[in-house]
């Protein structure tokens, strides 16, 4: 082979090694969407839980394991959400790259408040968890937090295209600043007022607009709804004057549906998950559909 063509071959290597996309894996959905805000055309984004299934109880399929193989990031809530079925695949990966405290490590929970940490922990609890409410992605603020993290992470293990990340954050920070003014008005006639939730998914959302969450259809988080709770939950609804009740997919609708007709409430098709509704893969457009749906609720 002529030196001419060895320099070019090596060119062409170091071209097509520079446009090698930065391979990531997020544990769930909002991450994921976080993550290509963030990346953009220079990554690509496996995301390991549907956004309506629960995140409790993931199927850990063996092609996660050689997704995390390859991986050059991994971004996990670290507040025990995927505590069920990540270890094992982190495990059977041994991708030194994603081994905690590393730079390709990203835990979202970082540097966050959570809210009700639980002061004892004992069965009867039912499903808590020890290091608080994993579900923080609901507060628009958090989740400018994490798009930081994600960035830093993305800028560490990719140098070249650092400049980008860090400028696709600034835009994805913008925008959540104006949208906050746009949600927290439309959010704003309603503060104070009470949401029930099938389950406790949404402290963060209704600290954040000025809401009251504090009624659920499941007596202890995990649990199953009684008839004697829905009985309590009934009666809670018509003291507090609630009528907007926030189901997930995953969620026994039928429930809700019957406390539903017995307190005069409005039932709000809602989510934890862009993708898990029509029109929201983006984090924002979730968040938009989310806003509208429990306003219109509360308006009802």
């Amino acid at each position: 082979m002529k030196i001419p063509t060895l320099i070019a071959a090596a060119l062409a290597a170091l071209l097509t090694a520079s446009q090698a996309k930065l391979n990531v894996v997020a544990t769930l959905p909002d991450y994921g969407a976080v993550a290509r805000d963030i990346g953009g055309d220079k990554v690509e984004v496996t995301v390991m839980a549907k956004p309506t299934e629960d995140p409790h109880f993931v199927d850990a399929r063996p092609s996660f394991i050689v997704k995390l193989r390859a991986a050059d990031v991994l971004i996990e809530g670290g507040a025990e959400l995927e505590i069920g079925w990540l270890p094992p695949l982190l495990q059977n990966a041994r991708n030194s790259k994603l081994e905690t405290g590393k730079p390709g490590r990203v835990v979202a929970s970082q540097g966050i408040r959570m809210m009700n940490v639980p002061t004892t922990l004992t069965r009867a609890a039912g499903d808590v968890h020890a290091l608080g409410n994993p579900h923080f992605m609901m507060d628009p603020i958090i989740a400018k937090a994490v798009a930081k993290h994600v960035a830093d992470a993305f800028a560490s293990a990719d140098a070249p295209n650092a400049a980008t990340y860090q400028a696709n954050y600034a835009k994805f920070e913008q925008t959540i600043n104006v949208k906050l003014q746009e949600w927290g008005g439309a959010m704003l006639p309603f503060k104070g007022r009470q949401i029930v939730a099938y389950h406790d998914s949404w402290p963060y959302f209704a600290r954040r607009f000025g809401l009251v969450s504090e009624i659920f259809l499941e007596p202890k988080p995990g649990i199953p709804p009684s008839p004697s709770h829905l009985v309590k939950v009934i009666a809670d609804m018509k003291a507090a004057h609630a009528h907007a009740i926030i189901v997930e997919p995953f969620h026994n609708r039928k429930t809700a549906e019957k406390v539903a007709s017995s307190t005069g409430a409005h039932i709000a098709d809602g989510a934890q998950f862009p993708g898990a509704l029509p029109s929201t893969e983006s984090y924002v457009a979730f968040m938009d559909v989310i806003v509208a749906r429990v306003v219109a609720a509360l308006k009802e």
